[in-house]
């Protein structure tokens, strides 16, 4: 029975470590969506006003803090627990 509770407990760290990859996966995705999202809703992040130039690197900013101020970190948070 020695041999049998190895082997159970080496198929629990397996799926365990596997559990962990696809959570930190699904995770990411779920924060790309939501970051995608904002920027959809947000037309991204730049508003365009009539005699301003906007350069890429204000584009750029404005993306980033999009990202910033998505809520993924809130919404993970509480999704997680599920996974």
């Amino acid at each position: 029975t020695q041999q049998w509770m190895e082997s159970v407990t080496r198929r629990l760290n397996h799926y365990s470590a596997e559990h962990r990859s696809l959570v930190k996966e699904a995770t990411t995705l779920l924060e790309l969506a939501l970051w995608k999202a904002n920027l959809d809703h947000n037309d991204g992040g730049v508003r365009e006003m009539e005699g301003v130039r906007t350069t890429r690197g204000r584009r750029k900013r404005a993306r980033k803090e999009i990202c910033v101020t998505s809520g993924a970190s809130i919404v993970i948070k509480n999704v997680l627990p599920f996974l």
